[in-house]
Order: C-alpha cells, then structure tokens, then sequence
C-alpha cells in the first residue's frame, strides 16, 4: 500500500455536477465565465479549470484541480460568496466531489457544502 503523507494527494481534484434550470443556460455560462477570469487572473494556485456543458445545455461539470488546500481556500475566496450564490442559483441541483487529503481548514469551510470529500486510500 501506497504511503500517502508526501505525495500528489497535496493536490486537489474537484469535480462538480450541476443540473441547469430551465431556460438557464445563458446565465450559467455567462457566470462561468466570470469564474474563468477569476480563475484566470487572479488564482494562484488553480492548475486546471474546465466547464463541460452537455447538447442540451442542461447538464454541466466543472472539472478543477489545485495544487493544494490553500489554492482551492484562495479560489474560493477569490471568487467569493456572492458570485457562487449566483452560480448555485442557475442549478436545480448541484452535487460534487473533491479528492485528496484536504486541510483541517478546507474541510471546515466545505463542511456545510453540495461537495463531498473523498481522501486517498489506494492509488497507483
């Protein structure tokens, strides 16, 4: 078994469903877009970042990995509580992952949260 206290599992994987409301799609993506260039400009520590939409628009992920806890702390307060409340409000429902070894304080500030955490336990 793999020994995961130096390793990749600093970074963090995130992986994000949302159902869209109907007639939401044109909000959805203008928002990811502001999320983009958050992402974009004033990330850090953000190393991928990408928005999936299915044919009909009404299915999205959001596939996101950081280098570690304090990058997705910063991505999260770089984009903030208001624009994610805004993101939040075009979905009939969101659910999602995040896989790694989170910090005490990332899994504090998610603990309330749409997105479960998932820690290492094998790997290869």
């Amino acid at each position: 078994m793999q020994d995961f206290s130096t390793d990749r599992h600093d970074q963090l994987l995130g992986i994000a469903r949302f159902q869209v409301r109907g007639g939401g799609a044109a909000e959805f993506k203008r928002l990811s877009a502001r999320c983009m260039e958050i992402v974009r400009t004033r990330d850090s520590g953000t190393l991928q970042y990408d928005v999936y939409l299915d044919d009909e628009e009404t299915g999205a992920v959001v596939v996101e990995r950081y280098r570690d806890s304090a990058a997705l702390i910063e991505h999260l307060e770089n984009i903030g509580p208001d624009l994610m409340q805004e993101v939040l409000a075009t979905a009939v429902s969101v659910e999602g992952e995040t896989l790694g070894r989170p910090s005490d304080e990332l899994r504090a500030r998610m603990k309330e949260g749409p997105v479960r955490l998932f820690a290492p336990f094998l790997s290869m």
